[in-house]
């Protein structure tokens, strides 16, 4: 099964060797053809703290490593 990948916005480092990644999805309203904007919250694993907020990342899923993570980050984009 292929691994899932995700690109987001890193919202929140104030977790020790956690993230907080904010992933928008968007998508036309079905009836509407509007486009909505969904954002998910994932928390992922950042062993060496190197991620800072603003920072574009990928992340990828992986086992559960806690109660509510299970991403970690593969690679920063974009730094800020």
């Amino acid at each position: 099964m292929a691994v899932k990948e995700r690109v987001g916005v890193v919202v929140s480092t104030k977790m020790d060797k956690t993230a907080v990644v904010a992933v928008e999805n968007r998508s036309p309203h079905p009836k509407y053809r509007k486009i909505v904007v969904k954002t998910r919250k994932f928390k992922a694993h950042d062993p060496e703290n190197q991620c800072r907020e603003g920072d574009r990342v990928r992340i990828r899923e992986t086992r559960p490593l806690s109660k509510t993570k299970r991403w970690e980050i593969k690679d920063i984009l974009t730094a800020h």
